[in-house]
């Protein structure tokens, strides 16, 4: 496990979330059941023409490659933790540290073990001697690309989202039609009816309650993850800059919510262990860099 990442904090999605969704799912489908026959919720000729319908319109909207990338994302989003933005201010506090004791050189080792990949990249512009404009403006540019591949990836779960309905009207519309042309023939009407109505009822159900909420969840996540990229930013730019690590707590510290603000001192016993440092000169026990 990397230096940079507490293991006891490392787990997957939420079990919060899980208990909720579990939760509330139950509550959704206990209202189907209160009616009966469940078997009236279920038709395959309705499914087939919504889903079927939908992905066919999501195909000729976007090629493969992108409906890759959103599969990859949302499984990221679901099975990686989520990173804090506290967490960053303190791998950062600890790295403007480790380079005040040993000089930004010192930080190569960190650049090649850091699992965060933004970090890592930013890490690299400052030991390869870019002045703290040019790595604003590399980082500033990978940033904004990076909000608009996933705003790509959005707008493909949106888009299922809103043509979804559109082919639960289509199975109505079909259903409808069919019974229309079985007027006189009990067994014709029976039979179209489900489809009249349910094709509607999965069309509203797969938009609001997997497409939006799937598209919900990645740009909750890419606005954390911006978030942590804008901290990176300005903590490698100061790093650059020579700025003292505690002027660097505070100004980092501006991006948390006051409750993640927690007051600590800086220190260096604890900075020596993290990255195996050897003391250059003797340091009283319990000594804090203000």
């Amino acid at each position: 496990m990397n230096q940079y990442i507490n293991p006891s904090k490392t787990i997957f999605f939420n079990y919060r979330n899980i208990v909720g969704v579990c939760f509330f799912l139950i509550i959704f489908c206990f209202g189907f059941f209160m009616y009966g026959n469940v078997s009236l919720y279920f038709d395959l000729s309705a499914f087939l023409i919504v889903v079927g319908g939908t992905f066919a319109a999501t195909f000729v909207s976007f090629k493969v490659e992108r409906l890759k990338i959103v599969c990859q994302v949302l499984k990221n989003s679901y099975r990686t933790r989520e990173i804090e933005p506290d967490e960053i201010v303190e791998i950062l506090v600890d790295l403007s540290l480790k380079s005040k004791l040993h000089g930004l050189l010192s930080l190569q080792k960190d650049e090649q073990e850091a699992s965060i990949i933004f970090l890592r990249h930013a890490l690299g512009y400052v030991v390869d001697g870019y002045n703290t404009q040019q790595i604003r403006d590399f980082l500033t540019t990978e940033i904004n690309y990076f909000r608009m591949r996933r705003e790509e990836t959005e707008q493909v779960l949106r888009t299922m989202a809103e043509v979804c309905p559109s082919f639960g009207l289509i199975g109505s519309v079909m259903g409808l039609m069919s019974m229309l042309a079985g007027i006189g023939d009990t067994s014709v009407i029976l039979k179209t009816i489900p489809i009249a109505l349910i094709s509607t009822l999965y069309g509203v159900l797969f938009a609001n309650l997997i497409f939006l909420p799937f598209a919900a969840r990645i740009q909750e996540r890419s606005e954390n993850e911006i978030l942590l990229q804008r901290i990176i930013l300005e903590g490698i730019v100061a790093i650059g800059s020579n700025l003292h690590p505690r002027v660097l707590e505070y100004k980092l510290k501006s991006f948390l919510t006051p409750s993640a603000r927690v007051e600590k001192l800086v220190s260096l016993d604890r900075i020596r262990k993290k990255f195996n440092l050897e003391p250059q000169t003797p340091i009283k026990a319990g000594e804090k860099v203000a």
